[in-house]
């Protein structure tokens, strides 16, 4: 399959509200050849990554929108701009591939539309989005809901947080303390020939010059390194781990945190690690046997106690909370698209019911550390305070780190470019058990 075909199908699925990037996509690279699938990819992400500025762009160019039944249409052209604007894809290629792709969406009417509107792109699309510049959607290439929420939380920030956004994010490492020091397998990768710093805030983080195949690095099959983003790390020294210790980790997939955890305290009575959706907790699995570790995995709504606990309270609990992902649109640029103004509000109530639920589950001078890779104080700070408001029994502690800035509750996280992803952490201890 054409790769600009297998990008606008996958595209489309986005568009339509009916996927996203992760779930449409890996069916249309199955179907293109092995050589095209890193160009699939780029066009896909890279579209989703600028599609509020090409969108701007394309309803200059149109002289009306397109139905909803011609989403795939809508998806080439925006795959055409992209490869206009932000690739070295001759113009005259991404022209004349993009159009062709028209007839193997079953819609030839299309040809005609698509060469003239990407045409008169080449011609005039510079022009055209020098004059838009004004519009901070353009701008920023971000939806308006989520660049006026990020301008209102974060006067002197917002800029830089869109710019984090817009940038390919770096390939972060996790060293498996069980093997090596970080220092160690630094010392490794030097002598593989890969260069690597070592990350600021995370003492277990490597961060990588270049983004390489894992099956590359040394050890990777051995589980001696995994991937994971330096902000992530955190969670495992936050929470202040101790031998004996049973332990929760609510909405755990994919698992990277639960085996951080794991590898960072040995000694652990026991830990459990749930989540909503059963064929989610098969990718924690397949990562806690590369590793050589094991939990207890349970698939479960994590509010529904009466389902899943055994009435033994927990020391430690992290609740890594469902959330709207603005602080990793970097990594799922999809997101963009995806999320809209009104799901905030939904998620933060979300956010809320799952640490009523899971507050009776944790034993008197246990600690909760909650974490949302949300850049939204709605669903972080916020939520913290109308928890500690209602909840007499819960008292916040600091948090031993300089990551972020400092919050009303918790810290906040903000993406950096060349570092860490958007991330927020507040921590809680249990004083009192609570009444009746």
């Amino acid at each position: 399959m054409n790769p600009r075909l297998a990008a606008a199908r996958a595209l489309a699925a986005v568009l339509s509200g009916k996927a996203s990037l992760n779930s449409s996509l890996p069916a249309q690279l199955d179907k293109v050849d092995e050589r095209d699938r890193g160009l699939t990819q780029d066009l896909a992400f890279g579209t989703a990554r600028w599609q509020p500025r090409l969108d701007l762009l394309a309803a200059q160019l149109l002289q009306k929108p397109f139905k909803a039944a011609d989403a795939d249409v809508q998806a080439l052209l925006l795959v055409g701009l992209y490869q206009l604007f932000y690739t070295r894809i001759p113009a005259h290629a991404a022209i004349g591939e993009t159009v062709g792709c028209a007839d193997k969406l079953k819609k030839p009417w299309a040809k005609g539309l698509l060469n003239a509107v990407l045409r008169r792109a080449q011609r005039e699309g510079e022009a055209l989005l020098a004059g838009m510049e004004r519009d901070p959607v353009v701008r920023t290439a971000h939806p308006r809901w989520l660049q006026k929420g990020l301008k209102a939380f974060w006067p002197e920030q917002w800029e830089a947080i869109c710019a984090a956004n817009n940038a390919h994010p770096p390939m972060i490492l996790r060293v498996n303390r069980r093997h090596h020091s970080r220092d160690a397998y630094l010392g490794l990768l030097t002598d593989a020939g890969v260069a690597a710093s070592a990350c600021h805030y995370s003492r277990d983080g490597i961060v990588l010059a270049e983004a390489c195949d894992v099956r590359g690095l040394p050890g990777f099959a051995e589980g001696w390194v995994s991937v994971q983003d330096e902000a992530a790390q955190l969670s495992a020294d936050l929470l202040e781990l101790a031998a004996g210790q049973r332990v929760l980790d609510a909405c755990c997939a994919p698992g990277g945190k639960t085996c951080h955890l794991l590898e960072a305290e040995p000694g652990l009575a026991h830990l459990t690690a749930i989540d909503l959706e059963a064929k989610r907790l098969n990718r924690v699995r397949e990562n806690l046997d590369r590793l050589q570790l094991d939990a207890e995995l349970i698939a479960c709504d994590a509010r529904d106690t009466a389902s899943w606990w055994d009435g033994k309270p927990f020391q430690r609990i992290l609740l890594d909370a469902p959330c709207s992902a603005t602080g990793v649109i970097r990594r799922h640029p999809d997101i963009k698209l995806t999320r809209q103004a009104d799901d905030i509000p939904a998620l933060a109530a979300l956010q809320g019911e799952l640490l009523d639920a899971l507050w009776p589950t944790l034993e008197v001078g246990g600690m909760l550390l909650y974490a949302t890779c949300s850049s939204l104080p709605t669903e972080n700070t916020q939520v913290i305070e109308a928890f500690l408001a209602r909840t007499p029994g819960a008292r916040e502690l600091d948090l031993a780190t300089e990551a972020g800035l400092r919050q009303p509750h918790g810290r906040q996280l903000l993406a950096q470019e060349g570092g860490h992803d958007g991330f927020y952490y507040a921590k809680l201890i249990k004083i009192a058990a609570s009444r009746g």
